[in-house]
């Protein structure tokens, strides 16, 4: 009887090992080929650690729904990794199919969106996954500014700066000498087409628009957002299908901030400096019934 029963046993403790083998596998795997490269990488300066509405930084880099999904991609971005790499648990099912969602190049309205609550020196100009049939997934990043760039944009920053700002100027009155600034010596990029690598400005980053005086609507935005981080002011950008400009938080609100529609191209090709766009809240903003400016609330939460 005895015999019969510790037979019995084992075979249940056989079955129940199979039944959860993946499962087991699944959290060796992350265990001991995830947690010491995890471990081992250290956030950027330039991180943020903001929590949005949309995504937040997380420290569990196992995701079991699409929400943490975003989360670890958000939080791979904010911390400047150049690489990174998460294993998706079984339990999540349409973890690879979610990974490639995101990360497809007809989808990059996505990542766009992540790469919006981010510093602009962390934020990719090429985001690249791979992953493998155990559900072990890789992210390699390539930034939209190199080591160089960040460093000639900071300096130029410090330099207006030392120029611009006085003793006694609140962070408001700072904002508003760069907005005047950045709009008094930048021209609207006309002729700059985003799909070519042969234009004669690099007028779509900050770059461009402090050492060329050109600029499109992410150029104009980038630099805004690096004085607004610079300033210690929590501040995202936000994207519509065709355009993008900053909001900031001041004062226990959020609100909009348009350098490009402040800076408006005329048919003289006179320079004009407006505030019309200027620290103005969204239903202001909403008023103005400007199709560019119709962005996605589901994303941009908090300036619903």
């Amino acid at each position: 009887m005895k015999k019969i029963i510790t037979i019995i046993i084992c075979l249940a403790l056989i079955g129940g090992t199979i039944f959860y083998m993946d499962k087991i596998a699944n959290r060796l795997a992350y265990y001991f080929r995830n947690t010491p490269n995890i471990s081992k990488k250290e956030k950027n300066q330039y991180a943020k650690g903001n929590n949005y509405k949309y995504v937040q930084i997380t420290e569990d880099f196992i995701p079991y729904n699409y929400q943490e999904l975003l989360n670890v991609f958000y939080t791979i971005l904010d911390s400047g990794y150049d690489n990174f790499t998460f294993y998706c648990p079984s339990e999540y099912t349409d973890c690879i199919k979610d990974v490639e969602s995101i990360s497809s190049v007809d989808n990059v309205i996505t990542l766009t969106n992540l790469g919006n609550f981010v510093s602009p020196y962390n934020n990719f100009s090429s985001l690249k996954v791979k992953y493998d049939t155990a559900g072990e997934v890789n992210v390699d990043i390539t930034k939209l500014y190199s080591k160089e760039d960040i460093v000639k944009v900071s300096n130029k920053v410090d330099s207006i700066w030392k120029e611009i700002i006085t003793e006694g100027m609140s962070n408001l009155d700072i904002i508003y000498a760069f907005h005047d600034y950045i709009i008094n010596n930048t021209v609207y990029d006309q002729e700059f087409d985003e799909h070519s690598d042969n234009n004669k400005h690099d007028s779509s980053r900050a770059v461009g628009l402090l050492y060329e005086g050109t600029a499109i609507c992410s150029g104009y935005t980038d630099t805004m957002a690096i004085l607004l981080d610079k300033l210690g002011i929590d501040n995202f950008k936000v994207a519509s299908n065709n355009h993008v400009w900053n909001v900031f938080y001041y004062d226990n609100q959020w609100w909009h901030l348009d350098l490009t529609w402040d800076d408006p191209v005329t048919k003289s090709g006179q320079n004009r400096l407006e505030h019309t766009f200027f620290k103005i809240d969204t239903k202001t903003l909403e008023d103005f019934e400007i199709e560019n400016h119709n962005f996605d609330k589901s994303v941009y939460i908090e300036l619903k």
